[in-house]
């Protein structure tokens, strides 16, 4: 009965709990409002995976307009912080900003290369996940709980082993309060129009599509939230790129691992060439390591 009322209260909390990535920070400073950024008027989720409207939103939930032709310039290697909140027209005082603390679930960051980010068509467009965040066995935090913790943002590197060039940045959250049956897990997604400059491109990442990522059996989209999890998978396997220092938060460990790895100039599985456990957090480390 435990089970039933928690969901029951997340499920009742749900209809007012949406949000949406609305802000980029390129090395700290802030880009603003929407600029570079595709976002909908309305905070809702995307259910289905294979809808197109997985990739960048838009579609069932369409775009504020104007949508902003900026494209943002992004050194390689620089530390982005994307930044959530419940509404555009954000209200003080809202207890469900920057997203209800029942949607639970990983926070996941991809790019895909594009001749132009302003290109409204997003179909055929091959993508690499450049950061994840999940569950912390130990304690049983998710990513969104640290979203909320850190008022909304999160902070991550790009790559500096990729192509110079201009790419979108889709950044998502999954919530997985309601995920025990299928459709059930909401995506909240945006994408930010991006260029980035001084790559390297000496990598040439592994890449999925949208839709064809997920799908609807994948043990991170469909799973009851509550209760002790020993184990949780962030849907899509994430292959570390460059030979930096990358975290990645592989919910099977119960510590994180730091690894050096590289990627094969075909894209293929990354060779790992170090592995040792460390007791830095993932997220301070990304944050003081640039």
């Amino acid at each position: 009965m435990k089970v039933v009322s928690l969901t029951a209260a997340a499920l009742a909390g749900s209809a007012s709990a949406h949000t949406i990535f609305q802000k980029l920070y390129v090395n700290g400073v802030d880009q603003g409002q929407l600029t570079g950024i595709r976002a909908p008027d309305y905070d809702g989720p995307i259910t289905d995976v294979t809808s197109n409207d997985i990739i960048c939103n838009g579609g069932i939930n369409p775009y504020h307009q104007p949508v902003s032709q900026a494209v943002i310039d992004v050194p390689a290697g620089a530390t982005v912080t994307a930044e959530w909140h419940h509404t555009l027209d954000q209200q003080p005082n809202d207890p469900t900003d920057p997203i209800d603390a029942s949607h639970k679930g990983p926070i996941i960051s991809y790019l895909a290369k594009v001749q132009d980010a302003t290109d409204m068509d997003v179909t055929g467009l091959q993508w690499f996940k450049i950061y994840e965040d999940g569950l912390t066995v130990s304690d049983q935090t998710w990513a969104v709980d640290r979203l909320i913790a850190n008022k909304g943002k999160v902070t991550f590197q790009i790559p500096s082993c990729i192509e110079s060039g201009q790419y979108l940045l889709r950044h998502e959250i999954i919530a997985l309060h309601a995920a025990s049956s299928y459709p059930g897990a909401q995506f909240y997604m945006e994408c930010a129009q991006i260029n980035i400059t001084g790559g390297s491109g000496s990598k040439s990442p592994a890449t999925v599509p949208f839709p064809g990522a997920y799908h609807g059996t994948d043990p991170g989209i469909k799973i009851n939230i509550y209760q002790t999890l020993n184990n949780y998978t962030i849907p899509d396997e994430f292959h570390a790129l460059c030979e930096d220092l990358v975290f990645s938060a592989t919910e099977s460990r119960k510590s994180h691992q730091t690894s050096v790895n590289s990627c094969s100039d075909r894209g293929a599985f990354p060779e790992k060439k170090m592995m040792y456990q460390t007791t830095y957090d993932k997220r301070q480390f990304l944050l003081s390591s640039v």
